[in-house]
């Protein structure tokens, strides 16, 4: 009997020509034939791009209107599609969708409830695209098992042999693939998968904790370039159905050294830089990805940008806390937690750089919303931006993660209510989401973005309390 088919799984390639160009992502064992998808009256067949010992990943490439509803047809099912990308939409956001350790093991019921939540939502009123702002695996375990990554990153070898390279390589491809394809088994994700397309900003999770905020020592090392290039080839695959030298469009670096994309749509601008293939412990982005943002920025700006950070772009000051992981042994181990952020004072320049390009796309025609996870809380900010307009930043953190406790949030609201301004006269200051009493919920989250009328808004469904209130943006 053949293995069955996991797919398909739709990610965004670009909009162009009135059309979104769509890539299928099918996994199977090898030697299974995926059948043609139909779309428009016409056939698009699949093509392997990889394969992991005896499974394959393969994809079709195929169109559908930008403009209005449409569907396409698989193996003799039929899967309605939103579009309507010119008029009212709606767009869902995720992040965190993992945890650290254990999470191959956990119950599927609860670990992907809020996944279940999303389809219900779409049924409800159709998401046009699925947005996923980092962390959409989390390898960290991937590691384990091999006696080259095993202590990854305390322990490295320092010069490993070509064959225990080569070993080493089919040890994490492995890994990824085990948790790539435990998330496309889960029903409610391959439910919407099919129906959504995506678009996917990687973060450290997806290649192991820290990556680009531990020590050159281990990210230079052979196993940590080897691990990168593993983590990058299957988040290629997976997360954006390409491989090296195929990248669709929307990517700006035909080359890949970075990862980041900008989609165009009617009146809207999806913007996502690549924050972790250029990160070292000095610096967030690359001259790649600084290229993209100023290229960005000097391009006439839509009436929205929905710009994707990873992590998030506006936040409190962090100084005291890395303060206390120096002197503090026991704190030490979470100072690349903190090291990841805009905020840490190691990437102050650079965060500042960021905002001025960001407040650059902002004007009286054009309105900018930053986007983020990675904290596992959810919450929201805004900083002025000049000309009377503000910066909004929503943060949706995780949706399958599960909250760390609500100490953690009330010691962080405390923290935004000193205030920062990395910008003279432009504060940043911590907002409340509508409903909710502190500035941080320490509750699993997705958040709903809706465009109706030309007008903008946002409501964050919580998995204890349910809707939030709606957020005027």
């Amino acid at each position: 009997m053949k293995p069955a088919i996991l797919g398909p799984f739709l990610t965004l390639d670009d909009i162009s020509d009135g059309a979104m160009h769509l890539a299928a992502v099918f996994v199977a064992g090898e030697g299974t034939d995926i059948p043609a998808i139909r779309a428009g009256g016409q056939e698009f067949q699949a093509e392997e791009l990889a394969r992991v010992d005896e499974t394959t990943i393969q994809r079709v490439r195929f169109k559908v209107p930008a403009d209005a509803p449409s569907s396409y047809q698989w193996a003799g099912e039929d899967f309605e599609l939103a579009g309507g990308l010119d008029g009212d939409l709606r767009i869902a956001f995720a992040s965190c969708n993992g945890e650290e350790h254990g999470d191959l093991d956990r119950d599927p019921g609860e670990r992907n409830a809020m996944w279940a939540r999303l389809c219900q939502q779409h049924t409800d009123a159709p998401f046009s695209i699925l947005l996923h702002g980092g962390d959409q695996i989390y390898a960290d375990e991937a590691t384990k098992g091999h006696a080259l990554s095993d202590d990854w990153p305390e322990h490295i070898p320092k010069d490993p042999s070509r064959a225990e390279l080569a070993e080493l390589r089919q040890h994490l491809r492995r890994g990824f693939l085990e948790r790539y394809t435990a998330l496309l088994q889960d029903q409610h994700y391959a439910w919407l998968s099919a129906r959504v397309p995506s678009l996917a900003q990687w973060d450290d999770h997806d290649i192991c904790d820290g990556w680009g905020s531990l020590p050159r020592s281990r990210t230079y090392s052979p196993v940590g370039q080897l691990l990168f290039d593993v983590a990058r080839e299957m988040a290629l695959l997976f997360q954006h159905g390409a491989v090296d030298g195929d990248l669709p469009p929307r990517f700006q670096d035909p080359a890949g050294t970075h990862l980041g994309w900008v989609v165009d749509a009617p009146d809207l601008r999806l913007l996502a830089p690549d924050l972790r293939s250029e990160r070292t412990r000095r610096q967030v982005m690359g001259e790649g990805g600084w290229k993209m943002m100023e290229a960005v920025a000097e391009r006439a700006a839509p009436a929205r940008t929905l710009l994707l950070s990873s992590v998030p772009l506006l936040g409190p000051r962090l100084s005291v806390f890395e303060t206390l992981m120096v002197l503090i042994p026991k704190m030490q181990k979470y100072e690349d937690d903190l090291r990841d952020q805009w905020q840490s004072r190691a990437h102050r320049a650079e965060w500042q750089r960021m905002l001025r390009l960001v407040c650059q796309m902002i004007g009286p025609e054009a309105e900018l919303t930053a986007l983020s996870g990675e904290i596992h809380l959810a919450t929201r900010a805004t900083m002025s931006a000049g000309q009377g307009r503000l910066l909004h930043q929503l943060v949706a953190s995780g949706i399958a993660h599960r909250p760390p406790p609500k100490n953690w949030a009330r010691l962080l609201g405390a923290l935004a209510s000193f205030g920062e301004n990395p910008l003279p006269d432009q504060k940043i200051s911590i907002e409340r989401i509508p409903g909710q009493a502190g500035r941080y919920v320490a509750d699993r989250n997705a958040l709903l973005l809706t465009r109706k009328d030309g007008a903008w808004s946002a409501v964050w469904d919580f998995e204890r309390s349910g809707l939030s209130g709606k957020l005027p943006l």
